[in-house]
């Protein structure tokens, strides 16, 4: 289990806003196989680098990325590189199934009436795609929003779709302050973005992922099976589950 870092929040946690792709749903795979057949045609290869650098960010933020990490300006336009991926990717999303330990800590959170929510950088129409199988699961959640959520003006690193993601628990009686907001993530841009709101983080990363790109989270954890409730103030697991 990761520890806490002292920089984490004093404040309980009171509401929980959750990434998707990489945390919840095991998805970036299907991005990596992908976007390495679609570099292969020019002679390169998918590197773990790169893909740190485009994980979270908008569809046309990561094209870009790309592009400019291959030298592939002038040669292959961000606009028919997320074209060429959308084809391959509709056909593997329906297929997506949930990380361990999401559905456990989705169900006992929800069973303990603690707010909750999904923000990620997908589109509605990939949302609605990988979550396929998954409606059950999803409708615990108070609230999704998505990438392209006309709220949304910047994309991860910007706190923009965390900070409209906690005002949306509008409804409730007391709507929560950054401070007592948990956000898991898995990528380091999802990280800063929940930082930059002023959110607590709790950091789950592919094994893969540099630990250089781990340092801003409060929390690093292998699995979401290692997360205890209890470390942040949220009802602990019953006895004899973790």
């Amino acid at each position: 289990m990761g520890d806490l870092l002292d920089k984490r929040t004093k404040r309980a946690i009171t509401h929980v806003i959750f990434d998707m792709d990489g945390l919840l749903l095991d998805t970036e795979k299907f991005y990596t196989i992908v976007q390495e057949k679609i570099l292969s045609k020019y002679g390169k290869s998918f590197d773990w680098s790169v893909k740190a650098k485009m994980m979270g960010k908008k569809a046309l933020d990561a094209a870009m990325v790309l592009i400019h990490e291959y030298s592939l300006e002038g040669v292959l336009s961000p606009e028919n590189f997320i074209k060429e991926r959308e084809e391959m990717l509709l056909t593997l999303f329906p297929d997506c199934e949930f990380l361990p330990g999401a559905k456990h800590l989705i169900n006992h959170l929800h069973a303990n009436g603690i707010p909750m929510c999904v923000a990620t950088s997908s589109h509605r129409r990939h949302f609605n795609l990988k979550t396929t199988n998954h409606g059950e699961i999803f409708a615990m959640m108070h609230h999704i929003v998505v990438g392209d959520d006309p709220e949304i003006t910047h994309g991860k690193p910007s706190p923009d779709i965390f900070l409209v993601a906690a005002k949306r628990f509008q409804d409730q009686d007391d709507p929560p302050v950054p401070e007592t907001v948990l956000v898991f993530e898995d990528a380091p841009v999802g990280v800063t973005a929940a930082k930059s709101a002023g959110m607590s983080v709790v950091m789950v990363p592919d094994p893969a992922l540099d630990i250089g790109l781990q340092n801003e989270a409060d929390q690093v954890l292998t699995s979401l099976l290692d997360f205890q409730p209890s470390d942040w103030g949220l009802p602990p697991f019953p006895d004899g589950q973790e």
